[in-house]
């Protein structure tokens, strides 16, 4: 048997056994089928990057030291993942040329590091630009905030390494033993150890100043589906060690219709985001009907009344838009401006062609002057739970 059959063989296995993992989070399964999951590596990382694989450098959050920094420091690149999944149906196409928009707007600013599913390798390569570098893998969807690993500094910078989560499918609504699986993967791509976390989590439940804060929400922390066995302070606990942080901020709400079948249960990267240490971008429309009005002022009052890790009272900036549409005849309601992605040099924005957007735009023109804004529609992605800063996961920069 040659070595495509044997790429084929073991990504249908992997395809097969994901089917029958669906369930209840189950921390062992990560070391499912690891010889399946070394066969399929193969074409993306090569006999050296499978020793790396097979043998994978593990850390452990409590004693490394190791810093997720804040998304406003350097990145090497950044990593995407280009959707496949047939029960996309007739929206699979715009969600692959949404991906491919964004990807191709942040390649004018940094490098890009496109996931390609094992055998569509060449169909990527072909709808990327030059500065976007496609990597074959197996994997469930696109949504790599959630389900890449969250990558950590050593205390001088020079090192790097990225925390493993367990990635149930939000609450185990979706498929997602592959996904799971992806930070091995990753991690053996970039050559840095992994460390693993034994709780589910996802990227887009918390955002970091990189100086000690984290802030996240009670709506999906706290949601049943995700850790059942965990206490809040345990929660808490784990976070901080991972993030190396030494406070965490609650926030009681996400964002309204973010609790649905394409939902994260109140990511708090569709509420807030850092514009730098201390300043934050609240999704706080002014319109006084829209149902998210009550939500924010909740979330402002915490903050309000909070400090971060140094000490800070917080800036808060509002962004007063918060724009509904239709896709496919269904209203969306979950669409936010906040979720964003800040690169080395330029911001990329979802947009919703609506007038609310020359709103946004201009209010990020302010925000960061001298820094181009580009915007990208973000309506189908928006239509299936997410935005820009869903689909995308920074790779901080090393030395």
């Amino acid at each position: 048997m040659d070595k495509e059959q044997d790429i084929q063989l073991a990504t249908e296995q992997l395809m097969a056994d994901q089917a029958a993992m669906e369930g209840p989070s189950n921390p062992g399964r990560r070391r499912f089928n690891m010889g399946a999951l070394v066969a399929v590596a193969a074409t993306a990382i090569g006999t050296s990057g499978l020793g790396r694989l097979a043998q994978a450098t593990e850390s452990n959050p409590t004693s490394d030291g190791y810093r997720v920094p804040a998304e406003w420091e350097p990145h090497q690149s950044v990593l995407m993942a280009y959707p496949y999944d047939k029960s996309y149906k007739d929206q699979l196409k715009p969600m692959q040329d949404s991906v491919i928009n964004v990807a191709n707007a942040i390649a004018q600013f940094e490098p890009v590091l496109m996931m390609a599913m094992t055998g569509n390798t060449e169909v990527v390569r072909k709808r990327c630009g030059p500065n976007v570098t496609v990597i074959e893998y197996p994997y469930n969807d696109c949504w790599t905030r959630d389900t890449a690993p969250v990558f950590a500094l050593s205390p001088s910078g020079h090192d790097m390494l990225g925390r493993d989560f367990i990635f149930n499918g939000w609450g185990n609504r979706w498929s997602a033993t592959l996904d799971d699986q992806l930070p091995v993967g990753v991690c053996a791509t970039l050559n840095v150890p992994k460390s693993p976390i034994n709780m589910v989590f996802e990227g887009g439940a918390v955002i970091t100043d990189g100086q000690g804060t984290l802030i996240t929400t009670e709506q999906c922390l706290l949601n049943p589906n995700r850790n059942p066995s965990m206490t809040k302070a345990q929660i808490e606990t784990t976070l901080l060690r991972a993030y190396n942080a030494t406070k965490m901020i609650w926030l009681p709400y996400g964002v309204y219709g973010d609790d649905g079948a394409a939902a994260t249960d109140g990511h708090v990267d569709l509420v807030a985001a850092y514009i730098e240490p201390a300043h934050l971008l609240l999704n706080y429309p002014s319109d006084p009907s829209n149902p998210n009005v009550p939500r924010m002022a909740a979330n402002l009052t915490v903050l309000q009344q909070s400090t971060d890790a140094r000490g800070r009272p917080f800036k808060i900036t509002k962004m007063p838009v918060q724009p509904t549409f239709k896709v496919s005849g269904l209203t969306v309601e979950n669409f936010s401006y906040i979720n964003f992605y800040k690169s080395n040099v330029g911001i990329v924005v979802p947009t919703s062609s609506t007038p609310a957007d020359e709103i946004a735009l201009n209010l990020f023109r302010e925000i960061f002057p001298g820094r181009p804004v580009v915007g990208v529609d973000g309506t189908i992605l928006a239509n299936n739970g997410g935005g820009v800063h869903c689909i995308t996961q920074h790779i901080p920069s090393v030395g």
